[in-house]
C-alpha cells in the first residue's frame, strides 16, 4: 500500500473503531477517540513515508491519545436544552448472547488498563505479539506476560457466579440469603 495516499487512512477506519469502542467504553468517546486519531495521523502525514506498519502506527497513535484522555481525567458533560427530554434509553438484549456479552464486557472492564489494551489488540484486533509490543512500546516479553495474565483473569471473572449485592453482603456477614422469587 503507498504510504503517500491520503485514503489508506480510510482503509483502517472499521478496526480503529471496534479498538476505540473497546477501549473507551461507549460509543461518543470512542467516535472522539478516532477522530482525534485521524486527525493526529494526518498532522503528521509526513512521517507516512518512515512508517513499516500503518495499523501499527495508528493504534500506538489511539492508544498514546487514550492514555492521555485518561491523565487529564474529562468530565462527560452532556448539554440539554430547558424542558428537553432525557435520550431514550437502548433496552437490554434479552438473549442469553446479549448477556454473554455483557458479563465479558464486564469482566473485561474489571482488568487492569495495560492487560486489557494488550488483550483487545491480539484477540480482537488480531495483531502479532510483535505489532501490539511496536504499538504499545513494550518488550514482546511484557506483552506476551500481560495477555497471559489477562486471559486467565478473565476466565476466573466469567466463571465466578454472579451474585447481586445484597447477597454477597449478606454472605460476607455470615446471614442467610434469600432467593428472589418472582
Amino acid at each position: 500500500m503507498q504510504h503517500d495516499d491520503p485514503q489508506q487512512l480510510l482503509t483502517w477506519l472499521p478496526r480503529l473503531r471496534r479498538y476505540a469502542r473497546a477501549l473507551a467504553g461507549n460509543r461518543d468517546d470512542a467516535d472522539d477517540l478516532v477522530q482525534d486519531t485521524l486527525e493526529r495521523a494526518w498532522a503528521k502525514a509526513g512521517l507516512w513515508r518512515g512508517v513499516a506498519d500503518m495499523r501499527a502506527w495508528l493504534f500506538s497513535l489511539m492508544h498514546h491519545l487514550h492514555v492521555d484522555g485518561h491523565r487529564r481525567g474529562r468530565l462527560n458533560i452532556v448539554a440539554l436544552a430547558e424542558g428537553e427530554p432525557l435520550p431514550e434509553q437502548a433496552e437490554p438484549a434479552r438473549q442469553t448472547e446479549g448477556l454473554a456479552l455483557r458479563d465479558l464486557a464486564g469482566a473485561l472492564a474489571q482488568l487492569p488498563a495495560e492487560q486489557r489494551e494488550v488483550l483487545l489488540l491480539v484477540a480482537l484486533e488480531d495483531m502479532a505479539y510483535a505489532d501490539v509490543a511496536q504499538a504499545l512500546g513494550l518488550p514482546m516479553g511484557t506483552v506476551m506476560s500481560r495477555l497471559s495474565r489477562s486471559r486467565e483473569r478473565l476466565r476466573q471473572l466469567m466463571n465466578e457466579p454472579v451474585l447481586p449485592a445484597t447477597a454477597t453482603a449478606a454472605a460476607v456477614a455470615g446471614r442467610p440469603t434469600l432467593k428472589v422469587i418472582k
